[in-house]
């Protein structure tokens, strides 16, 4: 192409400061809210889609690393957390430092110098230590703790990675009390006041023990979301269950079917029937692909349409679900040449680009290159959309495609 518009990814991450909840939370919670500690590894583990990290006492052998210490949670900071810069064939399953990551992981200057070298222009960014929906303060004992958590991530998240130095280019994505759908609502009025327009959830809530969408606990949460136009983004294992086929199956197994539960919540959308009842309720895949999108709606039409008399959804799902797909739903990838030659069957209006930098799957710094071979055939207006266009509108960007404040909200 003679030219690639400038990128903005909807899936990057930020790898969280020592001192975020320090700097923010009541002097009481100092020795039991989130904070680093400097110790040993004394054994991890990533089998079975489950990740096994055990911390050793300051003064063991073994390899160091920075821990995130939160009431009895012990997990340290890894170098699948922060990959880019390093070969795939050195990217191992160890404990890290802060000084052993690239400093765009973690601070705002240098990480908008690495968007520069990778042609983004703007990043949304899912969070680390919280985990990619909050489960961290979800799964925590105390809940006023784990609500003042959950805020204090939203304000640095706003004030700080997102404020006046990042110019505009990094998009904030907040966190909710998953535990309380009214107290999520009410986090999720708090931050599009100050013009956030994306919130982070699970893909399937029963997973973490919360109740699915086919219940009507979801629905000040979800009201809250449709009134103020904010997006609710879902990552891949948000659910705190990657797929995976056996307890012993290697990560690579699981890793080549990330997308599965977002295949599996999406259909859970689409047969819910909160998308009637909630016009303006958009959602997004982060991480997910495509490629495996125009199945699953050929399918889930047919089931609707031959199966709805008996499949519990004649009552509440009232159109094709490849219709509610296309005014509500987006997926997003960042390497599918699949996906991107059947875009007619999936719409060139449902599709996003991301980066996942600084993960071990990130195309970084060769995000730019990666979209011309594989948008190579597409319509330069249609490349635009994808790559820029779609997430302008969807996350309520100014025509530039930055955040702020003053922005308008997205379009219902």
């Amino acid at each position: 192409m003679e030219t690639f518009p400038k990128i903005i990814s909807v899936d990057d991450h930020t790898v969280e400061p020592p001192n975020v909840w320090r700097d923010r939370l009541p002097s009481k919670y100092q020795d039991t809210g989130p904070r680093i500690v400097r110790a040993p590894v004394k054994e991890m583990s990533f089998v079975g889609g489950k990740f096994a990290p055990k911390m050793g006492a300051v003064g063991d052998d073994g390899p160091i690393a920075d821990w995130w210490v939160y009431e009895d949670l012990h997990r340290p900071l890894t170098r699948l957390d922060t990959a880019v810069g390093y070969a795939r064939d050195d990217i191992k399953l160890e404990g890290i430092t802060y000084e052993q990551m690239r400093p765009g992981s973690f601070s705002v200057p240098d990480r908008l110098a690495d968007m520069d070298v990778n042609h983004v222009q703007s990043a949304l960014c899912f969070p680390t230590f919280p985990r990619f929906c909050g489960q961290t303060f979800t799964e925590a004992k105390d809940r006023e703790l784990g609500l003042l958590g959950v805020r204090a991530y939203n304000d640095w998240m706003v004030e700080e990675w997102c404020g006046p130095q990042a110019r505009g280019r990094l998009i904030p994505l907040g966190l909710i009390p998953l535990w309380d759908a009214e107290l999520a609502a009410a986090e999720v009025r708090r931050n599009a006041a100050r013009g956030v327009r994306a919130v982070c959830f699970s893909e399937i809530p029963p997973h973490l023990g919360l109740p699915s969408i086919h219940t009507d606990y979801w629905d000040p949460f979800l009201r809250a979301c449709d009134e103020t136009g904010t997006v609710i983004a879902m990552h891949i294992g948000s659910s705190s269950k990657m797929p995976s086929t056996s307890a012993d199956a290697p990560p690579a197994v699981g890793s080549t079917i990330t997308f599965a539960n977002c295949c599996f919540s999406m259909v859970d959308w689409l047969m819910s029937g909160k998308f009637d009842r909630f016009p303006d309720l958009k959602i997004m895949y982060a991480e997910g692909q495509i490629g495996w999108i125009p199945y699953v709606l050929e399918r889930a039409d047919v089931v609707w349409e031959e199966n709805r008399g008996w499949g519990g959804v004649a009552d509440k799902v009232l159109r094709p679900p490849s219709e509610l797909f296309t005014e509500h739903i987006y997926g997003c990838f960042f390497d599918d040449a699949f996906g991107l030659k059947n875009l007619d069957a999936i719409g060139a209006g449902n599709v996003l680009y991301e980066t996942d930098y600084p993960h071990s799957d990130s195309t970084w710094p060769k995000s730019r290159e990666v979209g011309e071979s594989q948008m190579g055939h597409l319509a330069p207006d249609v490349v635009e959309r994808i790559v820029r266009g779609n997430a302008i509108s969807l996350l309520g960007l100014t025509g530039e495609g930055l955040w702020g404040p003053s922005a308008p909200k997205p379009a219902g």
